[in-house]
């Protein structure tokens, strides 16, 4: 069983108001995350809300592509080695960075509710911060759609459809 998990949540945005309910969804992304990849240590995950403008910055400063992204991942460890919170000795895994702008826009592009997306954009993103990577495509990236599904059916959040749009 998970040890305690304490998730980090800021809004540094005025753009879209943060549905009530999403921060209890992050939450318990987070561990059903967590529970998944038995993650059996005390762990902090910071999580923050920008809008299109701040991530599209973000993403031109730290991984030089100057466009909005969905979400962004801060991994704090590497090779799984993490540094730890003095004060409490739990495990540091790192920031989350989600627009929720561009969160409600994909919920919409792809007709599914904006719960399913954020829950989508955090697990997405907390098996980031656990090492995993889909930029190379190939397996390790079907691995991880999959593990992603997995949580999401978990949640109760199954998919409904194609991530691609029909472009008939």
């Amino acid at each position: 069983m998970v040890n305690k998990i304490k998730v980090i949540i800021s809004n540094d945005q005025n753009s879209v108001k943060v549905p009530s309910g999403v921060r209890l969804l992050i939450r318990r992304c987070c561990n059903a995350v967590l529970t998944m990849e038995q993650f059996n240590d005390s762990a902090e995950i910071s999580v923050r809300f920008v809008d299109n403008a701040q991530i599209k910055e973000l993403n031109t400063q730290f991984r030089n592509i100057e466009k909005e992204t969905d979400v962004l991942s801060f991994p704090l460890g590497e090779n799984g080695e993490y540094d730890r919170n003095p004060a409490n000795g739990a495990v540091l895994l790192g920031d989350i960075v989600i627009s929720i702008e561009k969160a409600m826009e994909q919920a919409e592009e792809y007709g599914h509710s904006l719960d399913r997306e954020v829950a989508f954009l955090t697990v997405h993103s907390m098996l980031h911060l656990l090492g995993y990577d889909h930029v190379q495509g190939g397996m390790e990236a079907v691995r991880m759609r999959e593990k992603e599904e997995t949580v999401l059916t978990q949640l109760g959040l199954k998919r409904n459809g194609s991530y691609y749009l029909d472009e008939e």
